[in-house]
């Protein structure tokens, strides 16, 4: 299973991007879908997670109300549409998905995902 990330890059405090994450893999059927970004010097956390049957949905507190996670299963693709970012949004973000249903706490952290994307940077500067 390969995951690829695209999207990132430089854009101005208040601005917006979207990134976008496919996995490939024919006969690989994906659970849940998250999102996970690390900032220089800090570590990876999460940011948002989808389960493919899209019924369930969440967001760090961090990121609620300004990011916005989808997929679309026909391109076996995921989103991350952020908005009103802000400087400390910088990062390198990942995508990661997994078969597996694990309980609602792991789903929040990297042990809930086996497959992992490139990683794609975020910069918010003037």
């Amino acid at each position: 299973v390969q995951l690829q990330a695209f999207g990132g890059g430089l854009v101005p405090p208040g601005g917006s991007l979207s990134l976008s994450c496919a996995y490939s893999g024919q006969t690989f059927r994906p659970y849940i879908m998250g999102w996970f970004r690390q900032a220089p010097g800090k570590e990876r956390e999460f940011v948002a997670l989808i389960t493919w049957d899209g019924r369930r949905i969440s967001y760090a507190d961090a990121v609620k109300g300004r990011f916005t996670i989808s997929r679309d299963i026909a391109k076996n693709t995921a989103y991350l549409q952020m908005n009103s970012l802000k400087p400390e949004d910088t990062a390198v973000y990942y995508c990661a998905t997994d078969s597996r249903r694990y309980n609602t706490g792991t789903t929040f952290t990297a042990r809930g995902y086996e497959y992992w994307g490139q990683g794609t940077l975020v910069t918010v500067s003037s």
